[in-house]
C-alpha cells in the first residue's frame, strides 16, 4: 500500500475514535467561529491530532486545515484536513459527517481518505492502490463510476440552494429537469457516491480546500472527473462539479 495512503488510513481510525467518543453526547462544547460557522471540541482535537502525527511522521510537508493556521504551504506536499466535515450534522445527531484528509502533490489531491464512523463507511484512493470503500458489513470492495451516458438516465446530488447564483440564472432548474433524479444527500457523501458509481453528478457551488481535496482524489482515482464551472481547478475555483467524466462536458454546459 501507498506509505502516504497508509498513513492516512492510519491517522483516520484514530480519529474515529475520537468523534464517536462525543457524537450524541449532551457534553459536547460547540462555539460560533466569526464566519458565524460551528466549531467542536472534536475539530479542534482531531486536528490536533493529526498535525501533530504529520510533525513526527512527515515534518518537511506542508498542512492545510479547517481549524488552525496554515504552516510551509509551499511544499511540494501538503496535507489538507477536514476533522469534521458537516459539523453541523454531528452537533445535532444526524450521522453524515466524517473526517476528510488528503495529500496533495504540486497542488493536485492524489491521496484521498474519507471516514465517517457513524456511517459505518470508510472511503479511499492513491494512484498506486485504486479507490476503495468499506461497507457497513467491513466488506471492502474496489470503486468506480458508472457508465451512464445520457443526461436523462443520471441522477444528480447536490446540498441545497446555497451559492447557486455563481452559475448562470436558472442553472439549478435546468439540470434538475434534464436528469432522470435528483436527491439532497449533500456534503462530502454526494461526491463519494459519483466515486462509487451509485450517482452520476454532484455539485457544490461554494467549498473550501479542505472540504474537497480528499473527495476528489477519490472521485478521480474511481475514473470520474472534478473541476469548478469552467473546466479550472476545482480548489482554485472553490466549487466541485463531480461526475462520471462522460457527462461532464454536458454538466458544465448547464451551468455557464
Amino acid at each position: 500500500m501507498n506509505p502516504d495512503l497508509e498513513l492516512a488510513l492510519e491517522m483516520a481510525k484514530a480519529a474515529d475514535i475520537v468523534a464517536m467518543s462525543k457524537f450524541r453526547s449532551l457534553e459536547l462544547s460547540v462555539e460560533t467561529k466569526p464566519d458565524f460557522t460551528p466549531v467542536t471540541e472534536v475539530d479542534r482535537a482531531i486536528e490536533t491530532a493529526i498535525r501533530e502525527t504529520l510533525a513526527r511522521r512527515r515534518p518537511e510537508d506542508g498542512v492545510i486545515g479547517e481549524e488552525f493556521p496554515n504552516t510551509n504551504v509551499q511544499a511540494q506536499r501538503v496535507w489538507i484536513i477536514d476533522p469534521i466535515d458537516a459539523t453541523k450534522n454531528y452537533i445535532r445527531g444526524v450521522p453524515v459527517w466524517g473526517t476528510l484528509i488528503a495529500l496533495a502533490v504540486a497542488g493536485e489531491p492524489v491521496v484521498g481518505v474519507v471516514s465517517a464512523p457513524a456511517m459505518g463507511r470508510l472511503w479511499w484512493s492513491s494512484p498506486q492502490d485504486g479507490a476503495f470503500t468499506k461497507d457497513v458489513d467491513g466488506s471492502i470492495r474496489a470503486i468506480n463510476v458508472s457508465g451512464v451516458k445520457s443526461l436523462s438516465d443520471a441522477s444528480f446530488s447536490f446540498s441545497d440552494f446555497v451559492g447557486w447564483e455563481v452559475f448562470k440564472s436558472g442553472a439549478l432548474q435546468e439540470l434538475t429537469s434534464a436528469v432522470w433524479r435528483t436527491r439532497g444527500y449533500g456534503d462530502f457523501w454526494s461526491h463519494l457516491l459519483v466515486a462509487e458509481g451509485a450517482i452520476d453528478i454532484a455539485i457544490e457551488p461554494q467549498l473550501q480546500t479542505y472540504d474537497m481535496a480528499a473527495f476528489i482524489a477519490i472521485v478521480q482515482g474511481a475514473g470520474g472527473k472534478v473541476t469548478g464551472a469552467k473546466g479550472q481547478s476545482a480548489m482554485d475555483a472553490g466549487q466541485a462539479i463531480s461526475t462520471n467524466s462522460i457527462l461532464h462536458t454536458e454538466v458544465l454546459n448547464f451551468l455557464n
